[in-house]
């Protein structure tokens, strides 16, 4: 398994082994000593989501107040995506930064991103598959949104596809109203999260 950091600090990209032969493919997207190893802590599962999608539908940017937060480790088991991570941690060396990932049915590479950390992904295939690993359950109250076409952002969204969001994403603030409102995460207190969890 090979593991890179993305350039949104506390975000990884893992790229595993396959195993093809003339069945069909072998292939572990998600092994514990390899987060282990770039993390520092285990991840503790609460809950797995599937998404199916058509092609250019965009969900996201999502991200929950820190702490609890909600980590989450993806990979694509059908189709192809773009995935995005958006740092909107307020103080982070790295706020306002991003960067996309293709995940697909070939490579099965996935994307780790820390508690606080905003999410987003584009299908480029209808019937695309999204599996999600998430530290903590669903909590609607802690959680919120960015528009996934705030052109401050610029996100790589591919402009020969038509968008296809949800109302609420649509309504979704910019980042910097978002910043104005007081809904961000604080980038001190994410970290404070992630030392707990590396002290067990």
């Amino acid at each position: 398994m090979d593991v890179r950091e993305l350039a949104v600090r506390d975000a990884y990209e893992f790229r595993p082994r396959t195993f093809p032969d003339h069945r069909g493919v072998f292939v572990a997207p998600f092994q514990e000593a390899a987060l282990v190893e770039a993390v520092g802590h285990p991840l503790r599962l609460a809950q797995s989501n599937h998404s199916r999608s058509v092609r250019g539908t965009i969900r996201g940017v999502h991200f929950a107040e820190t702490p609890p937060g909600q980590a989450k480790y993806l990979y694509c088991p059908r189709g192809a995506l773009l995935d995005v991570v958006l740092d909107v941690r307020v103080g982070s060396p790295t706020f306002g930064r991003w960067e996309a990932v293709r995940l697909d049915d070939t490579e099965f590479r996935a994307v780790y991103l820390a508690e606080g950390l905003g999410h987003a992904f584009l299908a480029l295939e209808d019937d695309t598959v999204m599996s999600y690993l998430c530290s903590m359950p669903y909590n609607p109250a802690i959680e919120h949104g960015i528009n996934p076409l705030d052109p401050e952002l610029d996100l790589p969204w591919p402009a020969e596809l038509t968008p296809v969001l949800s109302e609420k994403d649509v309504k979704a603030p910019t980042l910097a109203e978002a910043l104005t409102t007081g809904i961000l995460p604080d980038y001190e207190a994410c970290v404070t999260h992630y030392e707990k969890l590396r002290a067990g």
